[in-house]
This record gives C-alpha cells, sequence and structure tokens, in this order.
C-alpha cells in the first residue's frame, strides 16, 4: 500500500512541476498580447489530474498535508536535515578568529 502512496505523491509532484511550467508559458503568452488557450486547456486538465489523485491517494490511505510547489520549492538547503548536520560540522572545525585580528585592510 505504501508503494501506491509513494507513486501516486511522485506523479502528483511531477505534475505540480509541470503546472509551473504551462503557467509560467501562460504568463509569458499574456504578457506578449498573444494567445494562451491551449496552453490554458492544458493547465485546467493538469488541474482535474491532480485533484483525481489526490482522491486516490486519500482513498489509499494517505493522511499527511501534501506541501505544495511553492513550499517545496522554497525550501533552503539549510532546511534539510543532512545539510544541517553538515553545516554545523563545518562551523566546529573552523578555527575562531581572535578579537581584533582581521585581514581588512586599514
Amino acid at each position: 500500500m505504501d508503494n501506491k502512496i509513494n507513486e501516486i505523491r511522485r506523479r502528483i509532484s511531477t505534475l505540480r512541476a509541470e503546472m509551473t511550467l504551462v503557467e509560467a508559458s501562460i504568463r509569458d503568452q499574456v504578457n506578449r498580447d498573444l494567445d494562451c488557450s491551449e496552453g490554458s486547456y492544458r493547465l485546467m486538465a493538469m488541474r482535474a489530474e491532480v485533484a483525481e489523485l489526490i482522491v486516490r491517494w486519500k482513498a489509499a490511505g494517505g493522511g499527511e498535508r501534501l506541501p505544495t510547489v511553492r513550499e517545496r520549492l522554497s525550501r533552503s538547503y539549510a532546511d534539510r536535515p543532512t545539510a544541517a548536520a553538515k553545516a554545523d560540522k563545518a562551523r566546529a572545525d573552523k578555527p575562531k578568529a581572535k578579537p581584533g585580528h582581521s585581514n581588512a585592510r586599514v
């Protein structure tokens, strides 16, 4: 069952990433006064597919909150647990500068 839930989540993530590209394309077309109806229809179909996948995901036992594309993409490198541990270790290994001593020219 977990494989099915993970597969659905992967498909949702892929669709959301594709949706951001289509949205950017639509914005570009609107800014250049071009017809964006084809992209709009494609985006609406993608939204319908995501909604259907979410229903299937919940029916399969998925219960935690799914992050939005913006939330996933806005996570910085430091927010990830492995990166934070590496950054802390790098800071601990770095020698501390003595007060009053710097490389700045006067």
